[in-house]
């Protein structure tokens, strides 16, 4: 995690303010796309609630704001998904958290579990390149290179974070996918001939 910042010291609260902002942004969106947490990609903080959720994130940013390498990866996570929960937290409250469940279960399970897949690579997979991208640089930054390795850090647990949960979804749903298809492999219309026979 690098050296610590001194607890008190002007980059300490630089940092503090830096995940206080980015962990709040994260909640806020996920409050505004969520408010039951229904819809929750994160099965812990699904089960903490609002109100563990926040004391542990308090936590989070009081500890992690002395390791200015961490801060920054965890801030630039926070960022990432906050942005892609607001992308869609609009029709999330719009239709109601249990309808546009349903409704994204159902548009999952009438699309092929490998073009979700490879739709889901071709989101995660760029992101990551870039974060890759910023952390084998940051090696030739002199002078604050813990910012675009953090970030770098920080793009690809974004990538990671989207694709686990994402993943965690699919397989969840795996059964329920195989026999939807099967049932509509069986409900198809026999095929009908357009000579009948005599």
């Amino acid at each position: 995690m690098g050296d610590a910042l001194p607890f008190g010291s002007r980059w300490y609260y630089l940092m503090l303010g830096l995940m206080v902002v980015s962990r709040g942004m994260d909640f806020l969106s996920t409050w505004v796309a969520t408010p039951n947490l229904v819809l929750e990609g994160n099965p812990i903080a699904r089960r903490l609630g609002w109100k563990w959720g926040g004391l542990l994130n308090a936590g989070v940013c009081v500890v992690f704001a002395a390791y200015p390498m961490t801060a920054i990866t965890i801030s630039t996570t926070s960022l990432l998904v906050a942005a892609r929960n607001f992308q869609v937290a609009w029709l999330m409250r719009s239709m109601g958290e249990e309808s546009y469940r349903d409704w994204h279960v159902d548009r999952m399970l009438e699309a092929s579990p490998t073009l979700y897949i490879f739709c889901l690579l071709g989101q995660t997979a760029p992101v990551a390149a870039v974060g890759a991208a910023l952390m084998y640089f940051s090696e030739d930054v002199h002078v604050i290179w813990v910012v675009p390795m953090g970030i770098g850090l920080g793009l690809i647990g974004y990538a990671l974070a989207v694709f686990v949960f994402s993943i965690w979804a699919v397989w969840r749903l795996r059964r329920t996918w195989q026999s939807v298809r099967q049932e509509a492999r069986f409900a198809a219309p026999p095929l009908v001939s357009l000579f009948p026979p005599e």
